[in-house]
């Protein structure tokens, strides 16, 4: 089962839904993602159980990002290993700082993206193009509802400019907050499907022209931190009535002095969750058109 947000053929309107067998079924009663995830984790789970709206095949469907209303994507970093090492091996100055945030009791957590900003499946992403060095970056996302509780599992692209936050670690909001650097999908599946999310494989491939310039695989046993100590930093200080996504660090980041170009296409599988696949654009003018 997977738990999705589309567009029905000949209307406006934005619906939500509930993946199985290849037949999307509406969830009768429910606007929006965001009002799903303001419910307690228990009757989340009845009414996804129930959907008791009209049954369609997925195939006539245009999937969206599964982000709506004041839903926010917040990101962690430096929770692997290898997230320790790329962002050491970036940075121009302060090295040593990337080391002492993999070992402190307090993770790293920053806002990524509004709901409106997120891009879905087969949506472009953009790098920036006073950026020479950019990089995808993917990861198991949480999606988190308004009592902190884990109520599924989605894939991120943490699409990031390594040369700016190289320059200086202060530089990270502009290396990582920007229109075409978030894409979150394609669905959601629920967090009461998946038995081990401690062991979840996860893939990167990039390809230019249908041929493939990278590739690489990693899995969520090597993740440093949990997911409760993660989704207890977001929710300690501050409030989400519509949930949040929280997408949990990279553990796959293409090495120097590799860089994303327009053209290229990112896909990224989280076993057990789905593919995420966008093209890339370069610039603010490219990406625009398609907000």
């Amino acid at each position: 089962m997977h738990i999705l947000r589309y567009l029905r053929p000949g209307s406006a309107g934005r619906h939500v839904g509930v993946l199985a067998d290849g037949w999307v079924r509406e969830l009768d009663g429910v606007p929006s993602l965001a009002s799903l995830w303001s419910l307690p984790a228990d009757r989340i789970r009845e009414v996804v159980s129930d959907p008791g709206g009209p049954q369609e095949e997925l195939a006539a469907l245009t999937v969206l990002a599964p982000v709506d209303g004041r839903t926010e994507v917040w990101a962690c970093g430096v929770t692997y290993e290898t997230s320790r090492e790329a962002r050491q091996e970036e940075s121009e100055h302060e090295a040593d700082i990337y080391a002492r945030v993999y070992d402190a009791e307090r993770p790293e957590l920053f806002f990524k993206s509004a709901a409106w900003r997120v891009a879905g499946s087969g949506q472009p992403i953009a790098v920036r193009e006073d950026s020479a060095v950019n990089v995808p970056e993917p990861e198991v996302a949480l999606v988190v509802n308004a009592f902190g509780e884990i109520v599924g599992y989605t894939a991120c692209d943490d699409v990031s400019s390594r040369s700016i936050e190289g320059e200086n670690p202060l530089y990270l909001p502009q290396a990582k907050t920007y229109l075409g650097g978030c894409a979150v999908g394609p669905m959601i599946r629920p967090a009461w499907e998946v038995s081990d999310p401690y062991s979840l494989g996860i893939e990167m491939t990039i390809l230019r022209d249908g041929h493939i310039e990278w590739t690489g695989g990693a899995s969520t046993s090597q993740l440093r931190r949990r997911y409760d100590e993660l989704v207890g930093y977001l929710m300690r200080a501050d409030i989400h009535p519509d949930g949040a996504v929280l997408s949990t660090g990279t553990c796959l980041v293409p090495a120097a002095p590799f860089t994303l170009r327009e053209g290229h296409v990112v896909r990224i599988t989280v076993d057990q969750v789905g593919t995420l696949e966008n093209p890339v654009v370069r610039g603010l003018t490219a990406i625009r058109a398609g907000y």
